[in-house]
């Protein structure tokens, strides 16, 4: 098994690291397994962990009513999940399930807020990753939003 470090170095969350760097995260993240089918996340929960997906595939999830569910997204290994429930700790306002076995890296918010002082050079730079994950899922959100709206009014004679 990778070292704890190397795989942050190789995540979005590491990516600009130097080792040292992905040494000292490396030592506030812990491990988890998520077997097909668990929750990672449950929609309306709260909690502050930030996670970094791994290995397997996470659906997001709405609740719909009535016990369904909607499938609003597949998220692969290097994403990162629970950012903003992270930063804020707002509600979760979506589930985020394992479509098989899964293995995440967390890191909690407590956590992270220790290394402040001592590393804020480090703490800037984990930010920069979790605001650029944040930005490609507004950009995402954005282009679908496009997407439907040409459809429904068929604009753009793409439809």
């Amino acid at each position: 098994m990778e070292k704890t470090t190397d795989l942050v170095i190789g995540s979005s969350l590491g990516s600009e690291l130097s080792q040292e760097e992905a040494g000292v995260l490396a030592d506030l993240m812990s491990h988890r397994d998520v077997v097909d089918g668990e929750y990672l996340i449950d929609e309306g929960a709260t909690d502050d962990t930030l996670h970094v997906l791994l290995s397997g595939k996470l659906e997001v999830v709405k609740h719909t009513g009535a016990g369904e569910t909607a499938s609003l997204a597949v998220l692969r290994p290097g994403a990162l999940v629970g950012e903003m429930s992270f930063i804020d700790g707002a509600v979760h306002t979506v589930g985020l399930r394992a479509l098989c076995d899964c293995r995440v890296l967390s890191l909690r918010r407590k956590d992270f807020e220790g290394i402040i002082k001592q590393h804020p050079h480090l703490v800037y730079k984990v930010m920069r990753a979790v605001t650029r994950s944040a930005h490609r899922i507004v950009h995402q959100m954005n282009h679908e939003f496009i997407e439907l709206s040409n459809y429904i009014f068929k604009q753009h004679g793409r439809y």
